[in-house]
């Protein structure tokens, strides 16, 4: 398709999308055109610029409802987001080799699917279960559940960095959502939308576009469960910040005087529904925003913004562009399937990439043929996102990783 000639300014794609990504593939334009066709859309759908296939609606695209939402648009990661932070650290302060601050952090904050903690410390801060408004899904077991994976990172492109920014200084950030009970809530809601619309017989222009209707005890569970998992996932990577930087600080020892310290920090969702007032369709009014892989950016909204494995990051801050709904992307976007990233990469490319990192393809357990669906070819040039979304953040702080841990 062909880019806008001002990278930053949106182009038009139809009626009801509107468009900042300059890599965007048809099957992608075509998914968001059927979420934007929903009787209950007020107006255009937004692609941010790292827009790519999704389940069920377009990851990075910006929707706002009226009366329902459609619980596949907010995805099966309820509450996916960022945290950052910076410390009183700079380069000079972290020795050459970091592989052993890499073991620490591996240590210290489980990672990999169904991974958590095997005791309670790690989530004194966990949120209260919400009320379980009589449903059977909200047993014991999955209470149990996100007891244990509260301060865990999960596996896919979740992550844990440490970074330099362009004065060098030091930071820690951290990309997880809200692990597997945010991933069974959100599978027992589409499935009930799923299982609404037959019983309506409600024919939609694809299946994962179910809708539940505002007013009925059905939304009013999902908002209460997604609400309680949004906090989930704020909590959750706030106890991993907190636990890496208690690493940080043991592996750098500093008398007391010259303490480790976090003075400045952000932590940001990406994937989540919120009641917000926006001028949709020509004039304002409430609506429930849909953010899947998109950054709140009202004006000075601070976000966290990755690229892939290996690339930049970025510290921004909103401007309030009406037009995408105060929103920016939230990383860099795919642009090849993990299947097909496993079939077309190679590992000595991706090895020669983080040749001068900490990270998981090094040390006595290696493994980064595990992470070849990571690699950062497999992503989006992030150069290119940000200077198609130089309207709607400014950008802060580039960051460059020193230190990469995922769960595998």
């Amino acid at each position: 398709m062909n880019a806008p000639t001002n990278p930053s300014t949106p182009r038009k794609i139809s009626d009801n999308v509107l468009s900042w990504a300059t890599d965007l593939d048809d099957k992608t334009v075509e998914q968001a055109e059927r979420s934007a066709s929903l009787p209950f859309i007020p107006g255009h759908v937004a692609l941010m610029p790292d827009a790519h296939f999704g389940y069920g609606a377009t990851v990075g695209s910006v929707i706002p409802t009226k009366g329902a939402i459609i619980p596949s648009a907010v995805g099966v990661d309820i509450g996916c987001g960022m945290i950052a932070a910076r410390l009183n650290l700079t380069a000079n302060d972290l020795p050459d080799d970091l592989q052993k601050l890499h073991s620490m952090i591996a240590r210290d904050v489980p990672a990999g699917v169904g991974q958590g903690h095997d005791d309670g410390d790690a989530f004194d801060a966990m949120p209260d279960l919400p009320a379980t408004h009589g449903e059977k899904y909200w047993t014991g077991k999955l209470a149990k559940r996100a007891e244990r994976q509260f301060g865990s990172l999960g596996s896919g492109n979740h992550f844990v960095e440490v970074c330099l920014d362009e004065l060098d200084r030091v930071w820690i950030v951290l990309h997880s959502g809200s692990r597997g009970v945010g991933n069974i809530l959100a599978n027992v809601h589409i499935d009930g939308a799923k299982g609404l619309m037959k019983q309506m017989f409600i024919d939609l222009p694809d299946p994962d576009l179910a809708y539940l209707v505002e007013g009925t005890a059905a939304f009013d569970n999902y908002i209460t469960d997604m609400l309680w998992a949004q906090n989930y996932a704020m909590g959750n990577r706030q106890r991993m910040l907190d636990l890496v930087f208690a690493a940080v600080a043991k592996f750098l020892w500093r008398p007391a005087d010259e303490a480790v310290e976090i003075v400045d920090q952000i932590n940001c969702h990406h994937n989540f529904t919120e009641r917000e007032h926006h001028n949709v369709g020509g004039r304002a009014q409430d609506v429930w925003l849909t953010r899947k892989g998109a950054i709140r950016a009202r004006t000075g909204d601070r976000g966290v913004i990755p690229g892939s494995m290996g690339a930049q990051s970025f510290v921004v801050s909103g401007k309030g562009a009406a037009s995408s709904y105060h929103s920016c992307s939230h990383g860099a976007g795919r642009r090849m399937s993990r299947a097909r990233a496993r079939r077309e990469l190679d590992v000595e490319t991706l090895d020669a990439v983080m040749a001068d990192k900490a990270w998981n393809g090094k040390g006595r357990h290696g493994t980064s043929k595990m992470l070849i669906d990571e690699d950062p070819r497999a992503y989006k040039d992030i150069g290119e996102v940000m200077a198609n979304q130089a309207d709607l953040v400014t950008i802060d702080h580039e960051l460059r990783q020193v230190l990469n841990y995922k769960g595998t």
